[in-house]
């Protein structure tokens, strides 16, 4: 069975090409040297004819005689302007009149491609028609794949989104079992112990990069929904940081708080910024100290700032928050940690920004105290 979608290339449509002209040996002439396989031709005597065909069809190029009765070429030629349908129609215009440039001046400003004069040599129409027939079919070779292209990628967010959320049943359960394996065991069993403790770790490990997959699908999706409530950031980062010292050693992490800290955001979002940061520290900062500053001091934002010992490479500093940033850099998760934190500050309307400063990784997030919540753009 075959999942892929099908190549646009082996199901293009034939290309329309509309002919108008009020003499009938003129439209003879032209369907004679313009009929070919793949190529349909319209043809239509009158304006009011060419304006029927143009509400049924889809059009790549008009080949419009300019002395018409009623509806001219250039009357004709401003219709189809003002319509949203065929309004990027190309249109050729062709005339037996003599080479006056006014009436050429006025067929471009009308907006046309070209404005050829009768007797035309067959070549020159041939050349041109293909050149536009060409482009038509590129056009829409490529929006027929960036169609195909969205549904893909459109398919594979909702699977990831699907199999992330069902995962973390499973895992759930495999902490408690764990846990009661825990508790159940001799505390002298030293091997088994050590070894529900890897599996503990890896199970959690396993279960954070599930939350960021599942937030990185609401994410793409629009699904992302934000609460607004008074906050105070600095009470948000001692709770992550109780959390994050149950499994670091607590005197990695130093806090520093300053000023008043209140803002208006979504706490449990707050608490991921903080978490992500920190827990990012932690596992780049060797075992140096993690310091960690919530600074209130200004009255328009909160900053808050995480330091780990280290260096980001200049060149990845430009891209540090871009999704899966594992594929070009060694990382020990997804590489969508970052990506998300940077998220959740912009849809706070705040701004996110790494750099090197003294031998330490400095990660600066500045949080306007009070900002309309939104959901997280796309990028």
């Amino acid at each position: 069975m075959n999942l892929l979608p099908p190549d646009p290339a082996q199901s293009q449509a034939p290309v329309n090409l509309l002919i108008v002209d009020d003499v009938p040996q003129n439209l003879v002439a032209m369907q004679a040297l313009l009929r070919r396989e793949g190529v349909n031709l319209l043809l239509a005597d009158s304006g009011a004819q060419a304006l029927e065909l143009l509400l049924e069809h889809e059009v790549a190029l008009a080949l419009l005689d300019v002395h018409m009765p009623e509806i001219d070429g250039f009357m004709l030629a401003e219709l189809m302007r003002g319509s949203q349908r065929s309004r990027d129609v190309p249109i050729i215009f062709l005339t037996a009149s003599p080479d006056d440039p006014l009436r050429v001046f006025k067929g471009y400003e009308t907006g046309a491609v070209d404005f050829l004069h009768k007797p035309v040599a067959p070549q020159v129409i041939l050349s041109k028609v293909n050149v536009f027939i060409e482009l038509y079919q590129q056009r829409q070779l490529l929006k027929a794949r960036n169609e195909a292209l969205e549904r893909a990628l459109k398919l594979n967010e909702t699977m990831a989104a699907v199999l992330t959320h069902d995962l973390r049943t499973p895992l759930s359960a495999i902490l408690l079992c764990a846990d009661k394996l825990s508790l159940e065991l001799p505390d002298d069993n030293a091997g088994a112990q050590q070894t529900l403790s890897y599996l503990e770790a890896s199970t959690l490990r396993m279960a954070r990069m599930v939350e960021q997959l599942l937030d990185f699908s609401r994410i793409r999706s629009g699904g992302l929904r934000l609460q607004s409530s008074v906050c105070d950031l600095a009470e948000v980062t001692r709770a992550v940081l109780v959390e994050a010292g149950a499994g670091h050693r607590s005197d990695r992490i130093a806090l520093d708080v300053r000023g008043d800290s209140t803002l208006q955001g979504d706490m449990d979002r707050l608490g991921q910024i903080v978490a992500n940061l920190v827990g990012n520290a932690l596992t780049h900062g060797a075992d140096a100290t993690v310091q960690v500053q919530v600074d209130g001091g200004d009255a328009r934002v909160v900053a808050l700032r995480v330091r780990n010992t280290g260096h980001v490479d200049e060149a990845l500093l430009p891209r540090l928050f871009e999704p899966f940033k594992a594929s070009f850099h060694q990382s020990n998760g997804l590489g969508l940690g970052l990506y998300i934190v940077d998220q959740f500050v912009r849809a706070h309307g705040g701004q996110l920004s790494a750099r090197n400063e003294a031998g330490q990784v400095v990660f600066e997030a500045l949080l306007p105290r009070r900002s309309d919540l939104r959901s997280p753009a796309v990028s």
